[in-house]
């Protein structure tokens, strides 16, 4: 670890869910730290084993990947054991016994104050300022507004928890009532708990992104009616894409479907402006919601700065499959519409546009040309594609 004092120290975040890690990451800055982003437990270890500068973990306990987070973080407690470590879940809570020692555990949704008060003090006050706090005077959200907003948050998750134990209470007793066996009777009941847990991992997992999203949305607006704005489009573009999940009941959707989703609310009405050209795979969940999501940004920008500002304007979402290398490129652009320049700030969604090729172990291209923006999105085809 660095001893450098008048370093800022650097903290590993690790979230495979993008909007969550994005949060996550101004979390970190806010704190005035450094952040250090991957996806799962073996980029994680990877970053680890390149570098000797990061002084804490911040890690999601459910991931996919070989090792999940709590075993990340023992992992890690073993080799480098001057890491300091935080946990966060919406599913479970490891008791002090099952934790490394010394480590922190905070459910989700993320307490903001208390997590930045957390970080400092386990790492220290923090050193880094993106921006002095006297030159943002767009800042509409202030702390107490943002505490009650993760108040209000905390309070609805524990009515739907509630909501869901009288579920299953429910259930219990429909089954008794229609007769069935004891053994056909406990089956049903592990599988009810089951679904039920489920559900309330999701109710979580989702109260969190909705949490994470009004807060990025707020963050840099220029007023409360642009924040809001924005955060409503967010907010539907992640309701679409759960209805798309919930048609095909959470299994591997269609990446053709994803996309037309995702643009139908921008194209206009009798007169195609989207078009599509690819062969159609089967995505996962997890790929689903994250392109959605990115799409939205896309549309959201396109129709206020790009093509779609232009009557004449349009945009065609291409992809291919490289057999050979096993890998799906899928190209925006963007035709017709005013000339092009490069955005003088990196806003939420354009961080939002990079951070997918992250999601998904590739890479992300943004090039600005004069006849049209670009977004290209280029990665594994076994990160994005559904098992058969």
């Amino acid at each position: 670890m660095s001893t450098d004092p008048f370093k800022v120290p650097n903290v590993l975040i690790v979230e495979d869910e993008m909007i969550l890690r994005m949060r996550a990451v101004d979390i970190v800055e806010d704190a005035g730290f450094c952040p250090v982003e991957a996806v799962n437990a073996d980029e994680a270890i990877s970053v680890l084993e390149s570098r000797s500068d990061i002084s804490l973990l911040l890690t999601d306990i459910q991931m996919p990947g070989s090792i999940d987070g709590l075993k990340l973080a023992h992992a890690v407690h073993e080799r480098w054991p001057s890491i300091k470590i935080i946990l966060v879940s919406g599913q479970v809570k490891p008791s002090e016994a099952e934790r490394p020692a010394n480590s922190r555990f905070f459910g989700k949704p993320l307490g903001v104050e208390q997590m930045i008060a957390e970080l400092q003090a386990m790492v220290g006050a923090g050193a880094l300022q993106i921006v002095p706090i006297a030159a943002q005077p767009t800042q509409m959200v202030d702390p107490e507004s943002r505490s009650t907003h993760e108040t209000i948050l905390s309070a609805e998750n524990d009515s739907l928890r509630l909501l869901l134990d009288q579920a299953e209470i429910d259930a219990r007793a429909l089954i008794i009532q229609a007769g069935i066996d004891a053994e056909q009777r406990t089956a049903a009941d592990k599988l009810q708990k089951l679904i039920l847990a489920e559900l309330h991992h999701r109710v979580k997992n989702t109260l969190a992104m909705v949490s994470a999203i009004a807060s990025q949305s707020f963050r840099g607006a220029v007023s409360i009616e642009h924040g809001q704005k924005a955060m409503e489009g967010r907010l539907l573009a992640l309701g679409r894409a759960h209805d798309l999940l919930m048609q095909v009941s959470w299994a591997d959707a269609s990446l053709t479907h994803t996309l037309s989703s995702a643009t139908e609310p921008y194209d206009g009405h009798g007169d195609r402006r989207f078009h599509f050209n690819g062969p159609d795979i089967r995505i996962t969940s997890v790929a689903v919601i994250a392109l959605a999501m990115t799409i939205n940004e896309l549309c959201t920008n396109t129709t206020k700065f790009g093509a779609l500002s232009a009557p004449q304007g349009r945009v065609e979402i291409a992809w291919e499959i490289d057999k050979v290398k096993q890998r799906l490129r899928l190209v925006w652009t963007e035709r017709g519409g005013p000339a092009v320049e490069p955005p003088v700030r990196r806003s939420f969604g354009t961080r939002m546009m990079g951070s997918l090729g992250q999601q998904l172990t590739g890479q992300v291209s943004l090039p600005y040309e004069p006849s049209g923006f670009i977004y290209s999105l280029d990665v594994p085809l076994s990160s994005i594609a559904a098992v058969a």
